[in-house]
């Protein structure tokens, strides 16, 4: 098992939700984050003055999913999150050791 974080712009989110659906991917979580890579966020004007906003807001998914749906999870996130300009986030991918459904304490690919 796996753990897919990815980082995205906020009006991404519909569209990258539909097309893990489309994939399988039966359960996410979302987190409003705020970051900054390469661009180093940018330069606004409001009522004349000009200002830096250091942070840019995004959307942080994460998701566990079974060893053979990661990769076709990581294309539906690439395609669907891609808007072809700076910013468009990041994928993390990382082990995932144990699951345990709270509920039941059902473990493994069936607490997924």
């Amino acid at each position: 098992m796996k753990l897919i974080s990815a980082i995205i712009k906020p009006f991404k989110l519909d569209e990258v939700r539909e097309a893990l659906s489309e994939v399988g991917v039966n359960g996410l979580t979302v987190t409003e984050v705020k970051g900054f890579g390469r661009q180093r966020g940018h330069t606004e004007l409001y009522r004349g003055a000009e200002y830096v906003v250091d942070f840019l807001p995004k959307v942080k998914i994460e998701l566990v999913v079974d060893d053979k749906l990661v990769d076709q999870a990581i294309e539906a996130i690439q395609n669907a999150a891609r808007t072809n300009k700076i910013g468009d986030g990041k994928i993390f991918v990382t082990n995932v050791e144990r699951v345990i459904r709270i509920r039941t304490g059902e473990q493994g690919e069936s607490a997924i």
